[in-house]
């Protein structure tokens, strides 16, 4: 069982890569995940996406359970409120404002009432408009303010970076575009409180990075060589990322849950590779194609 004198929070990110409800919605104008739709995407599908998601965090979290979860590819409040029930009803609430992502896939948080106080939150739009004037909308950054067991101020920012379609360097713009309103943000809650507790956590869609200034990516510790979260054409990268204000650097540790239970064999490449909802367009009950991170808080 967790000591709570020692242990602060244990916090999460995960991209849960397409946590869509079956239903249709007028919105959202991709209509792969529905009934209806290629992937056929019926309600016990959905039923048993949302239940091994909460079975990954519940393993991570053990007797305790997990504090907070900063969740990618998330499409609405429908299924972030049967997720909170399915890990321990009652105990779980969440934070979600719906965005601009063509795809209608968001972030959120998700925490322990018993565990952190909201005090503020709100969406950080991300406007995209390239040199030649192209213009695209994105995820926002989620900002949420709390209170941890009524004594340690912390400061969220949940991340969804603009992904590499149509190659890396062709979208790293868009990504350099999210960084810089990201880092505004972080300075202006550093400007009000230098020493403030601040985490940056999600999918950077690119390599660790020492970028956001004032912060520490913990992503690039030595530990993390030739490790990741995400495997591409049999290469691993970690695209889910940690990045720690001063304050929780050395109060802080960071390790990647890599559950056997989570992994299928790579058949081209060889090894292993996170177990997906879908192989194609082959439906296999896995999890999602990224790996979990876990951000561990220590007390002071």
């Amino acid at each position: 069982m967790r000591l709570l004198t020692a242990l602060l929070f244990v916090i999460v990110s995960y991209n849960v890569e397409n946590l869509f409800h079956p239903s249709c919605d007028s919105v959202n104008t991709d209509s792969t995940f529905t009934t209806e739709g290629e992937r056929h995407w019926t309600y016990r599908r959905y039923y048993s996406k949302e239940e091994n998601i909460a079975r990954v965090l519940t393993n991570i979290g053990r007797w305790d359970g997990v504090d907070v979860v900063g969740l990618q590819e998330v499409e609405d409040a429908l299924v972030l409120r049967r997720l909170c029930r399915t890990l321990r009803p009652n105990e779980y609430d969440y934070v979600h404002y719906d965005s601009p992502d063509r795809r209608g896939i968001d972030v959120a948080l998700v925490y322990r009432k018993a565990r952190l106080d909201t005090l503020r939150t709100r969406p950080i739009p991300v406007p995209l408009q390239s040199a030649e004037g192209e213009i695209s909308t994105t995820r926002d950054i989620l900002y949420v303010c709390g209170v941890a067991d009524k004594r340690d101020t912390l400061h969220f920012f949940v991340c969804h970076l603009p992904s590499q379609l149509g190659g890396a360097a062709e979208s790293e713009w868009k990504r350099m575009a999210a960084k810089r309103v990201l880092q505004q943000a972080v300075d202006s809650v550093r400007k009000d409180n230098p020493a403030a507790k601040i985490i940056v956590m999600g999918d950077m869609n690119s390599g660790p990075k020492d970028d956001i200034q004032g912060l520490r990516n913990r992503m690039t510790d030595d530990v993390f060589k030739g490790k990741g979260t995400h495997k591409h054409q049999g290469r691993w990268t970690c695209l889910d990322q940690f990045y720690v204000s001063p304050a929780l650097d050395s109060l802080s540790s960071v390790r990647i849950y890599e559950a056997e239970w989570l992994m299928e064999p790579d058949e081209k490449y060889l090894g292993l590779t996170p177990k997906r909802c879908y192989k194609g367009l082959r439906y296999q009950d896995g999890f999602s194609d990224h790996l979990p991170v876990i951000l561990d808080i220590k007390r002071e």
